[in-house]
C-alpha cells in the first residue's frame, strides 16, 4: 500500500540529507581555507622593520618573525583546533540549494499521480518550511525533512472536516446516506461494508436498489442484503430511481429504521443522460449525505470524476476503495484538497469488514515511516 510513493519520498528524504551533507564540507573548507590564508599573511608580515640609525633590543611584545618550520608546525597544531571548531559550525539551508531536490520531489509526486495544484501546495509548504532553518555540522536533518513532508501533506489533507460516525449519532432519524460513482470501482460493495459497519454499532439499516440501470445490480445488492440481513427495498429494472430511494425513506420512517444506504447507477461522467439522473434524485430526495466512491487505483482520473460528480449532485465525502493495491497514493493525497471535501473511510479488501475510517495522521505516517508496509 503506497509503496512508490514512501520509496519516491525516502529518496527525496536521503539525496537531502547528502546534497546538505556535502555542502557543509565544502562551506566549512571555504572558511577555513580562508581564515588560514588570513593568519598566514598576517603571521609572514612579522613586525615593523627596525631603524638602522637607532638600534635597539627588540621588544619583548612586539610579534617576531618566524622560520618556516615555525610556521609549519603552528599550521599542525592549528589543525587540531579547527576540526574542534567543527562543533561549532553552523549555517542555514538556502533556498537555491532546495530547487534541484524540490524539483525531483515534484516530479516524484506527479508520477504517483498526485494532482498538479495538491503538488504545487506540498512543494511550496516543504520549501518554507526547510529555506533558512539552521543546522550545524553534519546534524542529521532526517527528523526536519519529515516534518517538513508532514506538513506539507497534511496542510492539503486539511478540509473541513466531517466526523462520519458523530454525525449518523447526532442526526434526526432516519438518515439517508446516497452513493455516487462510476462502474467498477466497487460502490454497492462499499454500500454492504457500510451497512455491515453500522449494524455492528447498534444501527438498523435498510438499503434502497437504486441501480436500475445495470444488468446484474438488483442481484448483487439482494446477495448483499441477505448476507447482512438488513431490508431492501427495490423496483423492477429500469425503474425510476429516485421513486426506489423515496420508498426506501418511506419504509424506514414507517418502521422506525435508523439508516438509509441508497445505491445509485454507477455512471460514467460524460454521460448526460445517467448524470441528469442524479439530479432528479437530488430534487425528489433531501438526503443528509452524498458520498462519492471512486478506487484508489484510479489516481488522478478519480480527483477529475469527483469534481465532475460534485457539480452534479454536491457531494459530503468521498470513500476510496482498492486502497490495498494502489501503490501510488496520489488519489488519496488529491481528492480531499481537490474537491474541499474529506476522505471518510478506505476500502481495504473485499470482506464486510475491510473498510476502515481514514485518519490523515495515519496515511502520512505510513508514507513516512522507515519500516516497510
Amino acid at each position: 500500500m503506497f509503496d512508490s510513493l514512501k520509496k519516491k519520498l525516502g529518496q527525496f528524504k536521503d539525496n537531502l540529507i547528502k546534497q546538505e551533507n556535502e555542502l557543509d564540507e565544502a562551506t566549512f573548507e571555504e572558511v577555513n581555507a580562508s581564515a588560514t590564508h588570513i593568519d598566514a599573511e598576517q603571521t609572514l608580515s612579522g613586525p615593523e622593520p627596525l631603524n638602522v640609525h637607532e638600534p635597539r633590543e627588540p621588544r619583548a611584545d612586539k610579534p617576531q618573525p618566524q622560520s618556516v618550520d615555525a610556521l609549519k608546525e603552528k599550521r599542525t597544531k592549528n589543525a587540531g583546533k579547527q576540526s574542534t571548531d567543527k562543533a561549532f559550525f553552523e549555517r542555514e539551508i538556502r533556498q537555491k540549494d532546495l530547487e534541484q531536490p524540490l524539483w525531483e520531489l515534484e516530479l516524484a509526486l506527479l508520477e504517483s499521480d498526485v494532482a498538479m495544484p495538491v503538488t504545487d501546495r506540498i512543494i511550496q509548504t516543504v520549501s518554507d518550511d526547510l529555506t533558512g532553518k539552521k543546522r550545524r555540522w553534519r546534524q542529521d536533518i532526517g527528523g526536519m525533512v519529515d516534518e517538513a513532508l508532514r506538513d506539507g501533506i497534511e496542510r492539503v489533507l486539511d478540509v473541513n472536516g466531517l466526523d462520519f460516525d458523530a454525525f449518523v449519532q447526532q442526526a434526526s432519524k432516519p438518515v439517508t446516506i446516497v452513493f455516487t460513482g462510476i462502474n467498477g470501482t466497487g460502490k454497492t460493495t462499499t454500500i454492504a461494508k457500510m451497512a455491515h459497519r453500522l449494524k455492528s454499532q447498534g444501527y438498523s439499516v435498510v438499503l434502497a436498489a437504486g441501480d436500475t440501470y445495470r444488468a446484474g445490480a438488483l442481484e448483487q445488492i439482494e446477495r448483499h442484503a441477505e448476507n447482512l440481513d438488513v431490508k431492501l427495498i427495490k423496483h423492477q429494472q429500469g425503474a425510476d430511481p429516485a421513486a426506489v430511494i423515496y420508498d426506501a425513506e418511506q419504509y424506514a420512517k414507517a418502521k422506525h429504521k435508523d439508516i438509509v444506504l441508497a445505491d445509485t447507477a454507477g455512471r460514467i461522467h460524460t454521460n448526460i443522460n445517467l448524470m441528469n439522473q442524479l439530479k432528479k434524485i437530488e430534487r425528489v430526495i433531501d438526503a443528509d449525505l452524498v458520498i462519492f466512491v471512486d478506487e484508489a487505483l484510479a489516481g488522478n482520473d478519480a480527483v477529475e470524476r469527483a469534481l465532475q460528480f460534485n457539480t452534479v449532485m454536491p457531494i459530503d465525502g468521498s470513500i476510496l476503495t482498492k486502497i490495498d493495491a494502489d501503490s501510488k497514493g496520489g488519489a488519496a493525497i488529491s481528492i480531499a484538497q481537490a474537491t474541499g471535501k474529506p476522505i471518510l473511510f478506505l476500502g481495504t479488501g473485499q470482506g464486510y469488514g475491510d473498510m476502515i475510517k481514514f485518519d490523515p495522521a495515519w496515511l502520512v505516517n505510513r508514507l513516512l515511516s522507515e519500516e516497510s508496509t
